[in-house]
């Protein structure tokens, strides 16, 4: 069986490609650093025979979902599992914020997921067979000033997860999103903020998902203090949460701007 994972070069989705390969899953890797992919490719074959496919590819282009998808089918390689793990977030004020970097995470986090999610759940339909895990976030449940339009495009990705999945269970395709908190990896650079204290290991938060993903639950959320967050964070105002995480998020960024003074 293969599994075709994005946003693989780093965190999580390194992390997971990892597990699938000692699994036997023979795996198709793509992320924008070639560099990286091979890289891992390299570290699989030390302790996996599982085929590997490498497939540089910028996901938060125009049009890359389905350059992607026709890259693969011209491969001849047909997609059991997709694992949709990009992801690019971006904080401070809104009304600041780079415009091409907006256009970029929206192209990365909600349109080329989406169309990926598409031509892949449409082949699975028919084979009447398949996995799709999409990863959203803790912020999917929350209004995030400072990181607004990463945890609204994490909002859409537990709502349009959530949708198909009750679609596609017909058709024998299990769909599961998986919502981690603070993890350590790239992101929070790339976000230009700093990581939270307690944050998870992408390998630990890789490990809970795979387990959790096989099982087919549907929405997984790694760590018992994630899960008392979204837990509060439904039954308190959502002005008082918004409120709370704002804070959190200014002060992540702040941090992290005074630290790298250099970038503007």
């Amino acid at each position: 069986m293969t599994v075709l994972i994005t946003g693989a070069s780093t965190g999580i989705g390194r992390e997971l490609t990892k597990i699938f390969a000692k699994n036997g899953y023979d795996v198709v890797i793509t992320a924008r650093s070639k560099k990286k992919l091979d890289e891992l490719s390299k570290d699989i074959e030390k302790f996996s025979s599982s085929k590997v496919t490498v497939i540089e590819k910028d996901l938060s282009c125009i049009n890359s979902g389905k350059e992607l998808f026709c890259k693969i089918k011209e491969k001849g390689i047909v997609v059991d599992i997709l694992i949709n793990n990009a992801g690019v977030g971006d904080t401070g004020f809104f009304f600041e914020s780079n415009i091409d970097k907006i256009i970029n995470m929206l192209e990365l986090n909600i349109k080329n997921l989406t169309i990926l999610t598409r031509l892949f759940s449409s082949e699975m339909a028919h084979r009447k067979n398949g996995r799709i895990l999409n990863v959203a976030s803790t912020g999917s449940y929350m209004p995030g000033p400072f990181i607004a339009v990463y945890y609204a495009t994490k909002a859409y990705v537990l709502s349009f997860s959530e949708a198909i999945r009750e679609e596609l269970r017909d058709f024998n395709v299990k769909v599961s999103v998986l919502c981690p908190g603070a993890t350590i990896t790239e992101f929070s650079k790339g976000a230009h903020k700093l990581d939270l204290k307690g944050a998870m290991t992408a390998e630990k938060v890789a490990y809970i998902a795979y387990n959790k993903f096989m099982k087919g639950k549907a929405v997984i959320v790694p760590g018992y203090f994630n899960r008392v967050g979204i837990f509060f964070s439904k039954i308190m105002p959502r002005k008082l949460v918004g409120s709370i995480i704002g804070k959190s998020q200014k002060k992540l960024h702040e941090g992290f701007m005074t630290k790298n003074s250099h970038i503007g």
